[in-house]
């Protein structure tokens, strides 16, 4: 983890080391006193920080690189999955995965952007850019779903769509237009949960649902601040005051009436403890299909029209 500390997580970080250097001679010193004093400034410090974060400083946390991923979310979550793969159409895309899945006694379909964890890892699954052929694999999966009457839930977490020239040459915004249009009409309940970056049409592709979720360290925008940043200013250097300026994080989303809710992440965000934010989410999850499964399918695809189609609407 030394290697992936942020910049205002340093002061706590320091801290922590301090406490386990003294629990080493706890046994033969009498410092209990001044090791609980610690915990108790290290408590302080986390509070007063992470209830305070800059909207750039949450999509570091977003992007921290020991976030859990779809597949780790996947088996914390569920039993039984089994992956599907390819498109039927071209090949098979590694930047998404998806398959049956069972949480608890709900047998579902998992759909979700996935990273790597190292350099060869991110080369397999592309940086989490999908191609078209992840997005028509998407696509199949869910229709899928909608076939044996099971609920859909996508997990958002990608840098955005791949932009190379042999995507755009096979159909890439037509992919990404297709499944937009299935995912209104789908006859089954469709949950979207950000659970890392959520950038552009990459993350839209698989995000039109009826319920959209956000962890609470996460960023969903139509750009991403590097990139906002280098078109208004024409530098990357800006991308702090971009970030403010997009209203990118969780609670704007909220206030914005783009998202539904906000899922609390530990202390420290979502890497600091895995098994905890999943239980959390597994537990959004499962309240959500119970009240989506009473609706009727034409009622699924009506609420989800109503809903993105109250999306941009303002008074002057």
């Amino acid at each position: 983890m030394a290697n992936n500390i942020l910049d205002f997580e340093k002061p706590i970080i320091e801290l922590e080391k301090k406490i386990e250097e003294m629990r080493k001679y706890e046994d033969n010193l009498d410092i209990n006193d001044e090791i609980k004093n610690l915990e108790e400034k290290v408590t302080k410090l986390k509070n007063s920080v992470y209830e305070n974060l800059t909207r750039w400083q949450r999509v570091q946390l977003a992007r921290h690189p020991e976030r859990p991923y779809t597949l780790d979310y996947i088996y914390m979550m569920t039993d039984e999955f089994i992956e599907l793969h390819g498109d039927r159409y071209y090949k098979d895309d590694k930047a998404i995965v998806g398959g049956f899945t069972k949480m608890d006694d709900e047998k579902v379909m998992i759909i979700g952007h996935q990273k790597g964890r190292d350099t060869k890892s991110n080369l397999y699954r592309n940086f989490g850019m999908p191609n078209p052929e992840g997005y028509r694999k998407a696509l199949r999966l869910m229709k899928l779903a909608e076939k044996f009457n099971k609920p859909v839930i996508t997990l958002l977490d990608t840098p955005g769509a791949f932009p190379g020239l042999e995507a755009e040459e096979n159909g890439q915004a037509e992919a990404i237009a297709r499944n937009l249009f299935e995912m209104a009409r789908l006859q089954v309940p469709i949950i979207v949960v950000v659970i890392g970056e959520g950038a552009s049409g990459g993350a839209l592709g698989i995000g039109v649902g009826n319920t959209v979720m956000m962890l609470q360290n996460t960023w969903y925008s139509v750009i991403s601040p590097e990139s906002c940043s280098s078109i208004l200013w024409r530098s990357w250097d800006y991308k702090e005051q971009a970030a403010e300026a997009l209203k990118l994080t969780a609670p704007d989303l909220l206030e914005q009436g783009i998202i539904d809710k906000i899922i609390p992440e530990p202390i420290g965000g979502a890497h600091r403890d895995h098994k905890k934010i999943a239980a959390a989410l597994k537990t959004e999850l499962l309240a959500e299909i119970a009240v989506l499964k009473k609706m009727k399918p034409e009622k699924l695809v009506q609420h989800r029209l109503e809903k993105f189609g109250k999306m941009g609407i303002y008074n002057e």
